[in-house]
């Protein structure tokens, strides 16, 4: 039995993430496997809006946005994973547990993010989540998103 895995581009990314630029925190994804794990890039540029004050001198990607790219990445997992919404249907970030930050990111880095598919349980699907650069860990945490209606 073979496993196949699959990539998107940014143009598939689009279509599947309603967030966009200055907000759109994932660059490609390298591969994934439905209902099991994804491993997505975020290519840190100095051109980040956010480095102008986060900080001026000694610029760091800002941890909760370190978060929020992992959350785009357990977004992506869970619609290629279920399929399509119904009109009006987004997949919702629900919380977050045991979120720990292990390493500073910082322009010219490569943050990878793969999140991993644990259970669902009443409608929220619980992820677990890393994103490294150059292999060591940079932050971890475990990820609920939710399937709903639009607010």
């Amino acid at each position: 039995m073979t496993t196949e895995t699959h990539t998107l581009k940014i143009e598939e990314i689009l279509e599947l993430l309603p967030h966009r630029y200055p907000f759109l925190l994932v660059d490609r994804v390298l591969e994934f496997e439905e209902h099991k794990y994804l491993r997505a890039v975020k290519n840190v540029s100095f051109n980040e809006p956010f480095f102008q004050g986060h900080f001026p001198g000694k610029p760091i990607f800002p941890g909760v946005l370190i978060l929020e790219a992992m959350a785009q990445a357990t977004g992506i997992l869970a619609f290629k994973s279920v399929g399509k919404l119904e009109p009006g249907e987004l997949y919702y970030f629900a919380g977050i547990d045991e979120a720990r930050f292990k390493r500073p990111v910082v322009p010219g880095d490569q943050m990878i993010m793969e999140v991993t598919f644990e259970k669902t349980r009443r409608g929220v699907t619980r992820f677990k989540g890393v994103a490294t650069v150059d292999g060591k860990i940079a932050c971890e945490a475990t990820m609920m998103c939710a399937r709903s209606r639009e607010a």
